[in-house]
C-alpha cells in the first residue's frame, strides 16, 4: 500500500475550512439563485404573454441583467475558485469524486453550457423574440439550471450517504442515497425562496414604475415563498435517513454544530414566517433595505446549511471511505506500522526554523494528519487547544483521538511520530525558542503504543436510535 501524497497549502492563521466554506457558501448561494431564478422568471413570462400583469415584461428585463452579473458571472468564478481551492486542499477527495462520478460531472457541465448560453441568448435575443419563443427559451434555461442542480445533488448527498456504493461500487447505487431526494427538494425550495427574495430587491430599483405596479411585482413574486411551508418536513425527513452519529453532531455531540444547527433553522423560520404572515397573509410592501435584510439572513441559512451538510460528514469527508484527512479508514493499522510521513516527499516550508530532527517530523505529522481542519495557533489552532493539557495528556488524548473528540479521525501513525507532534506544539506554545530541549519521556513511547492498541483504528460511533 502506498499511501499518496499532495502538496498542501497553507492560508497562516485561517483555517482551510473556513476559506473553502466561505467560497462554497457563495457559491451555492448563486448557484441556487439561478436555479429559482429561471422558475420566477417563467411565471413573469407567463403573467406577461397572457396579460395578468402588465409590469411583469419590464420586471423580466431587469431581472435578467441583475441574474447575469450575479449568477453568471459570480458563480462561474465562485465555480472555478471551488475547484481550484478544493484541490489544494482535499486533492484526494477531489479526485475520488471524479473518479467515480466522471460522466455525471460531464453531465453537470453540459447542462451548465446549456444553461449559460440559453441565458445569455435570452439576455440579447429576447427583445426580438415572440412571447412563445421567450417563453421557450427561459424554459430551456430553467431545465438546465435545475438538471446541474439535479447532478451536483447527487454527488454531494453521496458523500454523507453513500448507500450500497461502498460494497458495490455502482454509480447508481451512490448518485441515488437516501438523502438525495429530500436534500434535492429542500435545494429547490431554498432556490425558489432566493429568486422570490432577491426580486424583491431588483423590484425597489424599478424606481421609473409607479408603486401600485411595484406592490403587485413583489406580490407576484412573494407567492413562491409558500413553498417553504415544505422545508420543516423536508428538514425532518433529511434528519431521518442521515446516520445516526451524524444526527449525535446535529443534537449536542459537538456545540458548533448544534449552533448552527439552531441558528439556521431559527432565520429559515423567521424568514418563512415573514413570508407566509407579511408578504402573503398581509400583503405587505417590502422597502429595498428590507428586501436586502431578508436576502442577507437567507445567505446566512445558506452558510449555516453547507456547515451542517460539511459538518455531519464527520470524520469521513466521503463516508466509509475517506476520513477528512483524506487518509483511508484501511490503511490507519498499516500507517501505525510504517509511520504516516516517512515516504512524504514534500519538504517543509523553512525547514531550517526548526531546532531539531524531532521538532521537523512533528511539523510533517501536523500537515499531513491535521492541517486540514487545524491551523497551529490561528482559528481552531491545535496550540490552543491543548494549551492546558499536560505533556501525558497530549500523548494520551491524541492517541485515544477517536474517544476524545468522536467527531474526528484515529491517528494514523508511528508512537514515535505521536512523540513527534507534542513535542512540535509544546516547542510552539512554549514561544518557538531557538534552542529546545525535549522534556524527559520516560517511558513514554511504550505509553503511547498501548494507548494507541486500546483506542484501535476504527472511529467511534453512538448507539444506534
Amino acid at each position: 500500500m502506498d499511501q499518496p501524497y499532495y502538496p498542501i497549502n497553507d492560508f497562516g492563521p485561517v483555517m482551510k475550512g473556513l476559506v473553502i466554506g466561505g467560497l462554497g457558501t457563495l457559491h451555492v448561494f448563486t448557484a441556487q439563485f439561478a436555479v429559482g431564478a429561471g422558475i420566477l422568471l417563467c411565471y413573469f413570462q407567463w403573467l406577461a404573454q397572457t396579460g395578468r400583469s402588465a409590469a411583469a415584461r419590464e420586471f423580466l428585463r431587469g431581472y435578467f441583467r441583475f441574474l447575469v452579473l450575479v449568477a453568471f458571472v459570480i458563480g462561474a468564478l465562485t465555480g472555478v475558485g471551488m475547484w481550484f481551492t478544493a484541490i489544494q486542499i482535499s486533492a484526494r477527495t477531489i479526485g475520488t469524486m471524479v473518479r467515480e462520478f466522471h460522466w455525471i460531472w460531464a453531465a453537470e457541465w453540459t447542462f451548465f453550457c446549456l444553461e449559460v448560453v440559453s441565458g445569455y441568448a435570452f439576455y440579447r435575443c429576447a427583445e426580438r423574440l415572440s412571447d412563445r419563443d421567450r417563453f421557450t427559451l427561459l424554459i430551456l434555461y430553467t431545465t438546465a439550471a435545475w438538471m446541474s442542480l439535479f447532478l451536483i445533488n447527487g454527488i454531494l448527498s453521496w458523500q454523507l450517504t453513500p448507500g450500497d456504493w461502498p460494497a458495490t461500487r455502482l454509480v447508481w447505487d451512490g448518485f441515488f442515497n437516501s438523502s438525495f431526494w429530500p436534500s434535492l427538494l429542500y435545494r429547490t425550495v431554498a432556490a425558489m425562496t432566493i429568486a422570490s427574495l432577491m426580486a424583491c430587491v431588483v423590484i425597489n430599483t424599478l424606481t421609473d414604475m409607479p408603486l401600485e405596479a411595484r406592490k403587485e411585482l413583489i406580490h407576484r413574486a412573494a407567492s413562491l415563498l409558500v413553498f417553504m411551508v415544505l422545508m420543516p418536513a423536508l428538514g425532518i425527513w433529511y434528519f431521518r435517513v442521515i446516520p445516526a452519529d451524524s444526527r449525535s453532531w446535529l443534537l449536542g455531540g459537538s456545540a458548533a454544530m448544534t449552533m448552527f444547527t439552531i441558528a439556521t433553522v431559527g432565520v429559515s423560520l423567521l424568514i418563512g414566517l415573514y413570508a407566509l404572515v407579511g408578504l402573503i397573509g398581509g400583503r405587505l410592501y417590502v422597502n429595498i433595505a428590507t428586501a436586502a435584510l431578508l436576502c442577507a439572513l437567507a445567505f446566512g441559512a445558506t452558510g449555516g446549511g453547507e456547515f451542517i451538510r460539511e459538518g455531519s460528514r464527520k470524520p469521513y469527508s466521503i463516508r466509509q471511505t475517506l476520513y477528512s484527512n483524506s487518509i483511508v479508514p484501511g490503511d490507519v493499522a498499516h500507517l501505525r506500522a510504517v509511520g504516516s510521513v516517512t515516504h512524504d516527499p514534500y519538504p517543509l516550508r523553512d525547514a531550517g526554523q526548526y531546532p531539531d530532527d524531532q521538532l521537523r517530523l512533528g511539523a510533517k505529522v501536523f500537515r499531513f494528519q491535521c492541517s486540514i481542519c487545524h491551523t497551529l495557533d490561528g482559528i481552531n489552532g491545535l496550540v490552543h487547544l491543548t494549551g492546558r493539557w499536560t505533556l501525558d495528556q497530549k500523548r494520551m488524548n491524541i492517541a485515544k483521538l477517536q474517544h476524545t473528540k468522536p467527531f474526528m479521525p484515529p491517528f494514523s501513525g508511528t508512537a514515535e511520530e505521536l512523540e513527534a507532534l507534542v513535542q512540535m506544539l509544546t516547542w510552539e506554545r512554549a514561544g518557538r525558542p531557538a534552542s529546545w530541549a525535549a522534556p524527559p519521556a520516560t517511558g513514554a513511547a511504550s505509553r503511547i503504543r498501548a494507548w494507541l492498541e486500546e483506542a484501535g483504528t476504527a472511529p467511534v460511533r453512538p448507539p444506534a436510535g
